[in-house]
């Protein structure tokens, strides 16, 4: 018994499969005859069963005979655009089973033939989807079979593939164009189902003794494996069903390995027909058949999906779905967060790599899956702002938006939220300077529930920054200390002063020597002052400072300056029941007891001195210890 061995992608293709099923759908809808313009695909047996199922070919110039009660399905290869046209002015019913691929290039050869551009197909000229593609370009298609131009080929093209033709044909094509023209518009339109059963064929062909490829003699594709696996197999055979079996293939005992592939208009009941005929009946290739049987793979809105980069054309990034029927588009708005990999595609994507993307559509008008990358940078994303999260590591936010209540920022890819009471550590209002700015923030939410959630806040990395600051300037002061610091802001109680970028208090009884009722009566914001360090609290962050302690206490030399019995100027500082007291000097105070104002009774000081008045008194007195000084005003 000869080793048999089946190719992994052999048979029915999708576009073909589809044709076959709508068609036999409609006759059970219409139950009568129905009609296909030319044959549905190129497979002989095919067409028999159609015929036993009530539906017939019938050619082109036969469409005159059709009348508006008269159901016409258009095959796989699609027709021209006029053709599809006529019917419907005629009133026939028409049932467009054109493969979605072939339906992809009608679209793009339609609007870019609008823009101006020179459409070229890479194709035979005679085959039946050709000469669809060309219709939907007004006939005006340059058409290649194998890659090569007899004249200049035009500055401005589009160019497309048919879809089973060799890839090697539009490499070719492909650079001559490139070569030749300044704006080109390239789309690999060779099926993906092709590609992979020329790339299945090609592998097989070169491990065995004799090839078989089974399908129609008239089938490009099916030719097109032919001649694949005879430049690897010299013992290929081409034939359409177990009939045309070659007995001394059978009876060879030097072919010991026999490799089996087929078109893809080639139903599974034929290719089982011949591997039960080459391997006795032995059923090990039924679960492959069964599969191939199945359209394909099915796919679900959020998969992540694998492929390979078919062409990159205006802006758009086409795909090769492993597996999948239908070939995959990355849109422009879908490529990448970083806007740099978007505006140099060629540099970051190339034609033959492979690529992962997230399904979010499952067909758009064009008959693409819509996949993202980005869904998966934000996937990917969300991990890294969950490891940043955990860790606290810092990240760094652009801001896009002001809203209500914060800002909103991005975080590759990623929406943030930055509440305004995490915006600084003071709260302002006016959040315009942070619009477009790279901001560094910590997360603090992170939640992947239904929606991602993520919460930053700038205010705890400056806090951070200001607690790190603060524990650096503590560290660095000592009591006695002589520091110069900036006036920060004032209370009732006194001023801060910044010093090594931590504020420290004066206390109003540490600001001078003399009496002040307001801090703001001796200083000023912003002012540069010198002062003495009094106390350094760590664990409650506090320093305590004194201006007036660089300050020479007046009193210290009071006698001196101030000797009983001499005439002084004062000024009337404050009054109250029993006398009034005289400045002589900023923290030296005399007082007048009220026996000592006037010759005259009088019952309060107020009727004969004024606050802030300048009067003479004699110093009657002089306390250092007390620190008092007595005056008389009226011994003057």
């Amino acid at each position: 018994m000869k080793k048999v061995l089946l190719a992994e992608s052999a048979g029915f293709c999708f576009g073909v499969k589809r044709a076959v099923e709508e068609t036999l759908k409609v006759q059970k809808q219409y139950n009568k005859k129905i009609f296909t313009l030319g044959p549905l695909i190129h497979n002989n047996d095919v067409v028999k069963m159609l015929e036993s199922n009530n539906i017939f070919a019938i050619k082109l110039e036969e469409i005159d005979t059709l009348s508006s009660d008269d159901v016409v399905v258009i095959r796989s290869h699609g027709v021209p655009k006029a053709l599809i046209d006529q019917l419907n002015d005629m009133g026939v019913t028409v049932v467009n089973a054109t493969c979605p691929y072939v339906t992809n290039i009608q679209k793009k050869v339609n609007k870019y033939h609008d823009e101006g551009y020179n459409i070229i197909i890479v194709g035979d000229k005679d085959h039946p989807e050709v000469v669809g593609i060309n219709g939907w370009c007004n006939n005006e298609a340059i058409v290649t079979k194998n890659g090569e131009f007899n004249y200049k080929v035009p500055d401005k093209v589009c160019i497309v593939s048919q879809t089973t033709e060799k890839k090697i044909n539009w490499e070719k094509a492909l650079d001559s164009v490139n070569n030749n023209s300044k704006d080109v518009l390239a789309f690999n339109t060779i099926c993906s189902a092709t590609d992979v059963r020329q790339k299945s064929a090609e592998e097989i062909s070169k491990k065995v003794d004799a090839m078989i490829v089974i399908g129609g003699k008239n089938s490009s594709n099916t030719t097109k494996l032919f001649q694949i696996c005879r430049s690897n197999c010299e013992r290929t055979f081409h034939i359409e069903n177990l009939e045309e079996l070659p007995k001394d293939l059978l009876e060879d005992d030097s072919i010991n390995t026999v490799g089996i592939t087929a078109g893809a208009s080639t139903p599974d009941w034929i290719i089982k027909e011949v591997i039960d005929k080459m391997n006795n009946g032995n059923n090990e290739f039924n679960e492959q058949l069964e599969l191939m049987e199945k359209s394909n793979k099915k796919i679900h809105v959020g998969e992540i999906l694998k492929g390979e980069i078919l062409s990159i054309v205006r802006n758009e990034i086409i795909v090769a779905i492993d597996g999948y029927k239908a070939d995959g588009v990355i849109p422009y708005s879908e490529i990448s967060v970083d806007e740099s990999v978007k505006t140099s595609l060629g540099e970051n994507f190339k034609v033959g790599e492979d690529v992962e993307a997230k399904v979010l559509r499952l067909s758009n008008e064009e008959g693409y899956v819509v996949l993202s990358r980005i869904e998966l940078e934000k996937e990917k994303a969300f991990d890294e702002a969950l490891e940043y999260f955990n860790q606290g590591k810092i990240a760094i936010v652009k801001v896009n938006e002001i809203v209500n209540g914060g800002l909103v920022a991005a975080f590759k890819g990623l929406r943030v939220f930055i509440p305004a009471s995490q915006v600084d550590i003071r709260y302002t209002g006016d959040f315009n300077n942070y619009l477009g700015k790279d901001l560094e923030v910590k997360f603090i939410e992170v939640e992947k529930e239904k929606n991602i959630r993520i919460v930053a806040s700038r205010r705890a990395l400056l806090e951070q920054e200001r607690d790190q600051r603060e524990q650096n300037a503590l560290n660095s002061l000592t009591v006695g200390d002589v520091v110069e610091g900036t006036v920060k802001r004032f209370t009732n109680f006194g001023a801060f002063v910044e010093v090594n970028g931590i504020d420290g208090l004066v206390h109003i009884s540490e600001l001078s020597w003399g009496k002040i009722n307001n801090p703001s009566d001796v200083l000023k914001v912003d002012d540069k002052v010198k002062a003495k360090v009094l106390a350094v609290d760590v664990e409650n962050r506090k320093v305590s400072l004194s201006i007036k302690a660089l300050i020479q206490d007046p009193w210290q030399d009071i006698e001196e300056k101030y000797p009983e019995g001499n005439i002084v100027l004062g000024k009337v500082a404050r009054l109250n029941d029993f006398g009034a007291f005289l400045e002589l000097e900023p923290g030296v105070d005399g007082l007048a007891h009220i026996s000592k104002l006037s010759y005259n009774k009088i019952n309060h000081p107020s009727e004969v001195l004024k606050v802030g008045e300048l009067v003479k008194a004699r110093i009657i007195k002089v306390e250092k210890e007390n620190k008092r000084i007595g005056l008389s005003i009226k011994d003057v």
